[in-house]
């Protein structure tokens, strides 16, 4: 099986020298570049396109958000992870707008860096962003609250159902289905499905 092509990008050295040593004897991956600022990122995925890139957010020259937005931009087949120490929501909304299909925080186990890398690979997306059982940090955006029928709405969209789906499967009219998502929308301050499957994968809502 082909190793996953991976850059790592981070401003301290010895975090990069961490993940290295870390994922170095795994036959899943292959560290094809490091680095440690936004512009050597670019001029390295010019030489050697990666497969997934794990992104800092706290970089010297520009920050990890609008370097995944580049990335995504000029180079759509790269995965881009955030690899950080910010558990606020409003960092981890920035980086799913900018196009990152994961986000991990550095205190993060090997295996769920492995499965990160992995599972964006395939396709999916990877959002962890609890310690322990600790709650997220908040920053002021609580996770919203949802009548029972909002969380039943919720479940069934994010299981990729259609409006008249979810009414036969509710038993409820196609318009009734429609304001509970106007609804959803509005308390996750989100503008489209993708993004409120994201916010609700983040809050642990499904």
């Amino acid at each position: 099986m082909e190793k996953i092509k991976l850059l790592i990008v981070d401003d301290h050295p010895l975090i990069l020298e961490g993940l290295k040593n870390l994922l170095a004897e795994e036959d899943a991956v292959e560290i094809i570049h490091m680095c440690t600022t936004a512009y050597e990122v670019i001029e390295a995925m010019r030489t050697a396109v990666p497969d997934v890139a794990l992104l800092d957010i706290n970089l010297p020259d520009v920050n990890g958000i609008e370097l995944c937005a580049r990335i995504r931009k000029e180079f759509p087949s790269v995965k881009c992870i955030a690899l950080t120490t910010y558990s606020q929501r409003s960092y981890i909304n920035k980086m799913m707008e900018a196009g990152a299909a994961g986000y991990l925080l550095k205190n993060a186990s090997k295996t769920e860096i492995l499965t990160a890398i992995q599972e964006v690979h395939a396709g999916g997306m990877y959002l962890r962003v609890k310690d322990d059982g600790a709650q997220m940090e908040e920053e002021n955006s609580p996770i919203p609250t949802l009548t029972p029928r909002e969380k039943e709405v919720l479940a069934l969209i994010a299981e990729g159902l259609t409006n008249p789906q979810i009414a036969k499967k509710l038993y409820v009219s196609v318009l009734t289905v429609n304001s509970h998502r106007k609804n959803l929308l509005h308390k996750f301050e989100v503008s489209n499905t993708a993004m409120l499957i994201r916010q609700a994968v983040v809050a642990g809502l499904v």
